[in-house]
């Protein structure tokens, strides 16, 4: 009868929990050690993923879906009617404990709705990530949610024993928030994150002193954003991130197409589309924020404030900046390199160190691995560029769709009003 209850709560939020993507584990480096159970190396856990493209690798729950507040873009607020359930602390540890001994998981992913305030909750969620390490002698991966509104005390104790923090913001401005969760606000979201990384740096810093010195949310913070539930631009979106990347040393932000779950006027229409195409932009668009030196202004501007949908975010700066190129591979930068359509971040990094034995003609460049069809229309070889050099951006732009195959290719189109 137990275990028939625990399944059944673990249906319910495992599906809750579904909605949050926020989920890597990448950057942790805790080792086993007394013999203990799993560890979270520092290349991160290997995932599967769902064909929406959602994380399911890590044992992924609520603590509970019972709320106190009324988020219109959520699931679980108060007013929708679902079933509720909430799991008790030694429920969630033993099944933790249960799975990774079965090896369906390497690690834990564990929010919660509100359920009586928000100290009430993060105390719960604490207790979990100390009986798992302290009493089970769990290493594995923990990934817990900071609830916004608890003591800094109880975030405190929660970056002691997990690996990755998070406080969700939402919505992308404060402006979305309020028209959705009136009882929200954004001060209380920032408030934990300068909290938490006052405390991250802190430590590190004291490990620097002392090895024997207590790990402190070892893989940082991150948070999330809902797209496409509110009519933000994808200037406002990345805008936001670069905030939180800059002045929260965030370790990742993570970008939600909106499920439409609500027949709330305020909220796309149930059966709108997911916006999974500007989602997969936006992730791209960080990436080259985060790892190749672009600014948020080149990538989207007040003349162009959404992310192309046919193209991604590189191929859409490189054609909006033909006098840039073609680039000779064997004496550019290499943040020049990084910048060339088709050349990622590890191939710009291959090409600097095979350049110093000789000079790099095509047949190289395609032995590195990079996407040379697409790269080629910005490399200054005598040939094939030469062939090349005088077609116009439109021109490139055609022939590189007409030679790539998605199986989004009908799905690009301009973002559509949502109201």
């Amino acid at each position: 009868m137990v275990h028939e209850r625990v399944m059944e709560k673990l249906s319910i939020l495992a599906d809750a929990a579904k909605y949050d993507v926020s989920c890597s584990s990448s950057q942790s480096n805790r080792k086993n050690k007394d013999n203990g159970l799993g560890n979270a190396k520092g290349y991160g856990i290997c995932h599967s993923y769902t064909e929406d493209g959602r994380c399911v690798s890590l044992l992924k729950i609520l603590l509970t879906n019972h709320c106190i507040f009324d988020c219109a873009y959520c699931v679980s607020r108060k007013s929708n009617d679902v079933k509720r359930a909430a799991f008790t602390v030694q429920e969630v540890v033993d099944l933790t404990v249960g799975f990774y001994r079965r090896n369906y998981i390497e690690g834990l992913f564990l929010s919660s709705g509100i359920f009586d305030n928000p100290d009430y909750t993060m105390e719960r969620l604490v207790r979990i990530a100390k009986k798992l390490r302290l009493e089970e002698n769990f290493n594995g991966y923990i990934h817990l949610k900071a609830i916004p509104g608890a003591s800094d005390e109880l975030l405190q104790q929660a970056g002691m024993y997990a690996d990755r923090l998070s406080v969700n913001v939402e919505m992308p401005t404060e402006q979305s928030l309020k028209l959705l969760a009136p009882d929200k606000n954004h001060i209380d979201v920032i408030k934990p994150m300068e909290y938490l990384k006052k405390e991250i740096v802190g430590h590190k810093e004291e490990k620097k002193l002392n090895y024997k010195a207590p790990l402190f949310a070892p893989a940082g913070q991150s948070t999330q954003m809902v797209i496409g539930a509110t009519q933000e631009n994808d200037m406002e979106i990345l805008g936001m991130a670069n905030y939180f990347y800059d002045q929260m040393n965030m370790r990742r932000v993570y970008y939600s197409g909106y499920v439409p779950i609500s027949y709330d006027n305020r909220l796309p229409a149930i059966g709108t589309p997911v916006p999974m195409i500007r989602e997969n932009r936006l992730y791209q668009a960080d990436w080259l924020i985060r790892l190749y030196g672009f600014n948020v202004n080149e990538i989207v501007g007040f003349d162009q404030p959404n992310l192309d949908l046919d193209i991604d975010p590189k191929l859409g700066w490189a054609l909006r900046n033909m006098n840039q190129f073609p680039v000779d591979v064997n004496t550019a930068d290499i943040e020049l390199i990084k910048r060339i359509p088709g050349i990622g971040f590890l191939s710009a990094k291959k090409i600097v160190a095979a350049r110093k034995f000789k000079k790099l003609v095509p047949q190289d460049l395609q032995k590195l691995g990079i996407a040379y069809t697409r790269a080629k229309y910005f490399l200054a070889f005598a040939t094939p560029f030469q062939l090349q050099k005088d077609l116009t951006s439109i021109q490139i732009k055609d022939q590189i769709l007409d030679s790539q195959k998605s199986k989004y290719k009908n799905d690009f189109s301009n973002q559509l009003a949502l109201f």
